[in-house]
Parts: C-alpha cells; sequence; structure tokens
C-alpha cells in the first residue's frame, strides 16, 4: 500500500509525539510539521526529510503548492496537536486545502464550534477526526461489553483523576479557561466522553467544587450515577499516597468494583490512527456529547466561582 502524505501542525507540544508514532506505526510519512517554536528535535527520530515551517502562514502555502501539485505530493491528513483554541482554525485551514483533519481533543472548545467544523466538512467533502483513545483501551472496552450484557439497574460510579502539574500549568495557556476551556475541558474531556460511553447520556449535572486547580460534581447519566473528581494540584496526589511529582492516576469504582486505568496507553493512538485509515475513525457527532457536557459544566463553574468555590450550581 503507498504511503499515505501526513502534514502536523504543533510539532513541540507534549502530545505531538503519540501522533508522530502513529503515523510511522501505519506507515506513513510525515512530509511538513509547524510549529512556531523551534524545539522540535523530536522529529529527527522519525524523519530526516520532514520539513519544519514555523509559521501558520508558511505552513498554508506549502500545503497549497502540494495540494495543487502532483497528486503523489498531495497532502491526505493535517494532524492537529495545538493548543485547545487554535484547532478550529488549524481544521479550517487544513480543509481549505483539502486534505483530511486528525485532530487530538478537545475538538473544540464549545458545541457552536463543532457546528462550524459540521458545515466545513460537507463544504470541503473532507472529513475532521479526533483522538479519544480511552474507546480503545483493553480494560475500558472489556468493561463495556459486560455493562451492556449485564444491562441492569443503574450503576453507583465514582471517578477520580489526579494530574499532579507544577507552577508552569497555570503560566501557559492550559491555566486559562478561554484557551484550555478550563479543568473540565482540558484534563477531564477524554473522562467525561468515557463515562457517556459507558453510561448513556447526561440527564443533570451539578458543579460542587470548582477552582483553577480542582473541580468536582456529579452527574446523572441514563444507567448511572457518577460522583467526579479532577484535580492537577500535586498536594491532592500526595494526600492519596502517591507520588506527587507528575504522577498520573486515573481510577473508576462501579458499585465499588475497581477498574484502575492509569496505564495500558502504550499505542492507543496507533490504534486510533488505524481505525481513522481504515474508514471507521471517531467523528464531530461522536465528540458532541462531550463537548457538550464540559461546556455545560464550564458554565456551571464560573457559577460556583462567582458564588464561592464551595457553592453548588447544578443543570437538570
Amino acid at each position: 500500500m503507498t504511503p499515505t502524505n501526513f502534514g502536523l501542525m504543533g510539532a513541540a507540544g507534549y502530545i505531538a509525539p503519540r501522533h508522530l508514532d502513529a503515523i510511522q506505526a501505519t506507515g506513513n510519512e510525515l512530509v511538513v510539521a509547524c510549529d512556531p517554536r523551534d524545539s522540535v528535535g523530536v522529529l529527527d527520530r522519525y524523519s530526516l526529510r520532514t520539513e519544519f515551517l514555523p509559521s501558520e502562514t508558511a505552513f498554508s502555502a506549502f500545503l497549497r503548492r502540494r495540494q495543487r501539485g502532483p497528486s503523489e505530493q498531495a497532502l491526505g491528513y493535517v494532524s492537529i496537536c495545538t493548543p485547545n483554541h487554535l484547532h478550529v482554525d488549524h481544521c479550517r485551514l487544513a480543509m481549505r486545502e483539502h486534505a483530511h483533519v486528525i485532530c487530538e481533543k478537545p475538538l473544540t472548545l464549545t458545541p457552536a464550534a463543532l457546528d462550524e467544523l459540521a458545515t466545513l466538512e460537507m463544504r470541503a467533502e473532507r472529513r475532521v477526526y479526533t483522538i479519544l483513545q480511552l474507546r480503545v483501551h483493553a480494560r475500558l472496552l472489556e468493561l463495556r461489553r459486560r455493562l451492556l450484557a449485564e444491562n441492569g439497574r443503574p450503576r453507583e460510579v465514582v471517578l477520580t483523576y489526579l494530574a499532579g502539574r507544577g507552577p508552569w500549568y497555570q503560566a501557559s495557556w492550559k491555566g486559562d479557561p478561554e484557551k484550555s476551556g478550563g479543568i473540565a475541558t482540558n484534563i477531564g474531556i477524554h473522562l467525561f466522553d468515557l463515562l457517556l460511553w459507558l453510561f448513556g447520556s447526561a440527564r443533570r449535572e451539578r458543579v460542587y467544587l470548582s477552582d483553577q486547580k480542582r473541580m468536582s460534581g456529579t452527574l446523572e447519566l441514563e444507567r448511572a450515577n457518577v460522583r467526579w473528581f479532577l484535580s492537577v494540584d500535586p498536594s491532592d496526589v500526595k494526600r492519596a499516597g502517591l507520588d506527587a511529582r507528575g504522577f498520573t492516576h486515573r481510577s473508576m469504582l462501579v458499585d465499588g468494583e475497581s477498574v484502575d486505568f492509569s496505564d495500558g496507553f502504550a499505542g492507543l493512538h496507533t490504534q486510533a490512527y488505524e481505525a481513522i485509515l481504515g474508514g471507521s475513525g471517531l467523528g464531530i457527532e461522536d465528540a458532541r456529547p462531550s463537548v457538550e457536557l464540559t461546556h455545560r459544566l464550564k458554565r456551571l463553574s464560573l457559577s460556583a466561582l462567582d458564588a464561592g468555590a464551595h457553592f453548588m450550581c447544578e443543570r437538570g
């Protein structure tokens, strides 16, 4: 099979190596990478031929030339690993030049932006795919199969995500809710997508605690009642008896039974790429429920902050 040409935006970012691994593991070629920062030596681990461009304008011009040249030079996909608030603009850029898109989470920060992407998809006749890798995690796939087979009473679920982050986090775009979407979106969207995938749509949500480093609340889903807690505060990791130096802990209790999925992430992006290239990748409508939920949680959290961090706000 002839390799597909890829471009990548956000090559210096944290998540880019997972996409670089996936492009290589699926037998494809990274033709061009873009980032305003030039700390991209990681590219040499994959190819010494990849063009590097330090600006969006230069990337757009490169893409336009390739797409209008011989068909074997055209890019089939652009992978987007840029900060959250730039995703829609970069999806638009890629589709304008007739490339499909593989975009990191969150696909957008608002439901309205999802609608815009859906319109662009139709006009450009190109697809926007996203990475929701927990849906291919082996333990979670087995849990979903078991839950669907049992199809019994609503479950009682406790979800915890502790991800210790240093002062850099708040100083970066991740600490700006207008750029990251806030904690519920930036670190929580995969987990909320997981809950909706496992237990059905949201009927009611509450936020009990919301500040710059933590959020907690409850969800009433079709088949579960959920208590959830998200934190990037190292002190929470330490209080849980874990190594506070950047340790990430993801766990879920389902009717008191522990489901620990802190590990098992190797290769999940590659599995997502394989599905996309095989025609069964996840797209805009798959991402919509979690984008809508986290958008509502952000609005509730802002209400909680206005009233005091421990004030309860709810929808439903």
